[in-house]
């Protein structure tokens, strides 16, 4: 866990919901200087915190709304924090919870040096990484429509299909194994997402392979002539690493993958491990489980 430590005239807390945003400013001596609701615009923004420019930094939890006001920080040259959301015990742990006390403590946890860190993804790449994770939308709900289909043929009992279906070349007749009409056509609907599921995946990777190419075609390169990573996964690793030079060790670089046990001690006797967590979602850590390649082994070579 990275905190951040630089020491400000001026500490600001905001919590960003859609439509509006709590701003809380405090000064080094912890005293509140301003507390407002104001509308979630640049223009809004840059005028409340105006008086406190001349040393100012701003933090907010990682929610799907910061993309703009980190844009709208680096440009005005405002030191920008992006808070770790699973890390937020402070706020997430109180005992009441709502965006004017949540802005508060995210200024008071910026000025005390106990605000958890997450990575600002460079604004120019976080389009191509978000549509990665549309592709894992699309894959998951591809995946829920074949198991409908092979749900809908047990609870039939059917015999069992005997074939992929997840090739489109297994799926002629499948439909026509349900006698009664409403299950033949919920199957014919399935069956008809996912081969257009089949076709949005595939012209979303093209798009995706040509961006990779022209971001860091040497660095994909070197990702695909490793043992266990193919097309796919260099691609995914290559847009959730971004840089490798981000991390300062192979160690750091393992623990953001999620596969360092944390040990629990106290009083010198250890009090046992928290399980590691192999299976990461996307939005919230890198990669799937690694296959015959260790993430050791990628941070060497990166």
């Amino acid at each position: 866990m990275r905190f951040y430590t630089r020491q400000h005239k001026f500490y600001g807390g905001i919590d960003l919901p859609a439509r509006t945003l709590y701003v809380c400013i405090v000064n080094q001596d912890g005293e509140v200087l301003m507390h407002r609701h104001i509308k979630a615009a640049p223009e809004a923004f840059l005028k409340a915190v105006t008086p406190y420019r001349d040393d100012l930094v701003v933090a907010v939890e990682c929610m799907f709304t910061w993309y703009w006001l980190a844009a709208l920080c680096a440009q005005e040259g405002i030191p920008f924090v992006l808070g770790h959301a699973l890390y937020m015990t402070a706020i997430h742990g109180g005992k009441a919870q709502h965006d004017t006390i949540d802005s508060q403590k995210i200024a008071a946890l910026l000025r005390g040096g106990m605000r958890p860190q997450a990575y600002v993804y460079p604004a120019q790449r976080r389009a191509t990484r978000d549509l990665w994770r549309r592709r894992t939308h699309l894959l998951r709900q591809r995946a829920a429509l074949l198991a409908h289909v092979q749900n809908t043929n047990s609870q039939d009992n059917l015999p069992d299909l005997g074939k992929k279906i997840a090739y489109k070349a297994n799926r002629a007749g499948v439909a026509q194994r349900f006698a009664e009409p409403a299950v033949h056509k919920s199957i014919e609907v399935d069956l008809a997402l996912i081969t257009y599921d089949d076709q949005l995946l595939g012209d979303l990777e093209l798009s995706l392979l040509h961006a990779a190419k022209h971001h860091a075609a040497n660095t994909l390169s070197l990702l695909q002539t490793m043992p266990g990573i193919g097309k796919i996964l260099s691609l995914v690793r290559l847009d959730e690493i971004h840089a490798i030079a981000r991390f300062p060790s192979v160690q750091d670089f393992v623990s953001y993958c999620r596969l360092v046990t944390c040990a629990k001690e106290s009083a010198g006797k250890r009090l046992g491990r928290q399980a590691k967590n192999l299976v990461t979602p996307i939005a919230s850590g890198p990669f799937p489980r690694p296959q015959s390649c260790s993430c050791a082994t990628i941070a060497r070579v990166l």
